[in-house]
């Protein structure tokens, strides 16, 4: 240890771990370390400074640290440590927006002065189709139906009851419209005396008795009840096995106020009643977990990627279908970022986040600019880590706002494409989900967990689409509780449901629902072997609208 930072040390009474201290030594700056540990001993009243009690006090320390010895410098100290740094700023002029004609985000016109490619609201209550008829780009064919942004206000407890009773609602909605759950009732409703009835309810507890039968802890508006699941019936036992905590449901069978016996289990599920089409014979592509930035990222296939989409490859027919290709979603997890997981550091080709949305950038930039690029964050994205995930923000990816053809949303968000030249044909609705539930639901599930769902995403995104939920248990990711809605719950049943995070291709339909999991351009990492990926790189989705036919491009391999 630096003899000079040790006697400083005990001037100020304060034992300094030697990991942390091996990190100062190396910012080369005496009199930065002298004040960084002047912060933590006396504005943090702290006398021992270990990697523990910086992640501890990780947010107050990075704004105090920022105030000594800058920004570049604080997160060189976290990244050092192998410390997550939480990347939380958000844009402020964007908001929560509700899903009505009155407040949808069209684009509309390409605004050279305002930042080409960032998403403008109309002024007044424009139908939305008015200026799609004027203008054949197909930027402006792209209608951002919903997307989420920062909150204005503090967070409180109340918040939270909020937030779950406005899920509730909601899903509640639902099943009230299902047949089958006669004499609905609720359960401070329900009387004295055994009868038929049907409650719906939030499961706040599920437990196994000495039996093997199944006991749901129910809750609604008004009240609590107890149910049973017989394991006697097999059919209904495993469907209850399904069940995760706080998943809302429907159930019907017979009881009292006391106890329900149940007959059987609704879920409020997803369903499209036709498969659409439209009339311009165009695409879609998909991908997803690029991680520009790490010692693994597969330039020269993404490149490969590039030209073919550019139509630069392959023979005439081929690159005919190449230049069909009008839309590109980005499910995210563009860049490797920084801090995300233990000594990622030794993994990185680019340790600066700015530095890994520029080289972003410059790729995307190569794509031609009649195909619309939208682009959702993800985990290792410049954002903060609770969901909803606001869009990148200028402060990191500054670069990507030069893009004419990006439209950057957030993580969920709901993107309406192929817009039709009258009011009347709406487009693909596409729900963008970049996937951090979904390793805690596959670990939840016996017949995802045994059946390998890592290997097979859209089983997953099955199991989210009958809930018409992303994210059902409040444990399974940080998130933000907006009162007034719930970004998590699918009110709107999308068309395409695109996602990422598994690194794994896999592609199904699920009640006329086009289900994609997108592939990665990145090789295996030790961090993705512990979470239990198996990643399956360089595999493109292509979707043409007009015909319905899939096609997937590997471009693994020159």
């Amino acid at each position: 240890m630096d003899q000079r930072i040790l006697k400083f040390c005990l001037e100020k009474g304060v034992l300094v771990d030697s990991e942390v201290c091996q990190v100062l030594e190396k910012i080369g700056n005496l009199e930065a370390v002298k004040k960084i540990i002047e912060s933590f001993s006396e504005g943090m009243n702290q006398k021992v400074i270990t990697k523990s009690s910086l992640l501890k006090n990780s947010q107050q320390l990075q704004n105090a640290f920022g105030m000594v010895v800058g920004k570049t410098t604080v997160e060189k100290i976290w990244i050092s440590l192998g410390i997550n740094i939480e990347l939380s700023k958000e844009r402020k002029e964007i908001g929560i927006l509700e899903e009505s004609p009155a407040k949808e985000m069209i684009i509309n016109q390409i605004d050279e002065a305002a930042g080409v490619g960032e998403i403008k609201q109309p002024s007044g209550l424009e139908a939305p189709g008015d200026k799609l008829l004027s203008d054949t780009q197909s930027l402006n064919r792209v209608r951002v139906l919903a997307v989420y942004g920062g909150l204005a206000k503090k967070v409180e407890v109340d918040d939270f009851v909020k937030y779950f009773r406005t899920r509730f609602n909601g899903i509640k909605g639902i099943l009230q419209q299902r047949q089958g759950l006669n004499n609905l009732t609720s359960i401070n409703k329900i009387g004295l005396k055994r009868q038929e009835l049907s409650i719906i309810g939030l499961v706040y507890d599920k437990r196994i008795t000495k039996n093997k039968n199944m006991i749901l802890e129910m809750e609604d508006n008004t009240g609590k009840i107890s149910v049973l699941v017989n394991r006697n019936k097999e059919e209904l036992y495993n469907l209850a096995k399904e069940i995760l905590l706080d998943d809302v449901i429907g159930i019907r069978g017979m009881g009292d106020k006391d106890f329900v016996f149940v007959n059987d289990i609704f879920y409020p599920d997803s369903l499209i009643e036709d498969k659409l089409k439209i009339d311009e014979d165009e695409s879609a592509a998909f991908i997803s977990d690029i991680h520009v930035g790490s010692k693994m990222f597969l330039k020269d296939n993404l490149l490969r990627f590039i030209n073919w989409i550019n139509g630069g490859l392959g023979e005439e027919e081929e690159k005919k279908e190449a230049l069909k290709v009008k839309y590109l979603f980005i499910v995210g997890d563009t860049i490797d970022g920084v801090g995300v997981y233990p000594a990622q550091e030794k993994l990185l080709e680019l340790p600066d986040i700015e530095e890994q949305y520029k080289e972003l950038a410059k790729y995307l930039k190569m794509i031609r600019k009649d195909i619309t690029i939208i682009l959702c964050p993800g985990q290792h994205d410049a954002v903060r880590v609770a969901e909803p995930q606001p869009p990148v923000g200028r402060d990191y990816g500054a670069a990507l706002y030069d893009l004419s053809n990006l439209i950057l949303v957030s993580n969920p968000s709901l993107v309406e494409i192929g817009i039709g030249r009258s009011k009347e044909k709406r487009g693909f609705r596409v729900l963008m989900y970049h996937g951090a539930s979904f390793h805690n639901i596959i670990n939840e599930i016996d017949e995802l967990r045994l059946g390998r769902a890592h290997d097979s995403p859209t089983k997953v995104i099955k199991y989210l689409l009958k809930r018409r939920h992303l994210s059902p248990t409040h444990s399974f990711n940080p998130y933000i509780p907006h009162h007034d809605r719930d970004p998590m719950f699918i009110d709107t049943v999308p068309d395409i449901v695109a996602t990422g995070d598994l690194h794994k291709l896999d592609i199904d339909v699920y009640n006329n629902i086009l289900m994609i999991a997108s592939s990665c351009w990145q090789s295996i990492t030790p961090f993705e072997e512990k979470m239990g990926n198996h990643p399956d790189p360089c595999k493109v989705p292509v979707f043409n609208m007009k015909t319905r036919k899939m096609r997937v491009l590997d471009f693994s391999q020159a």
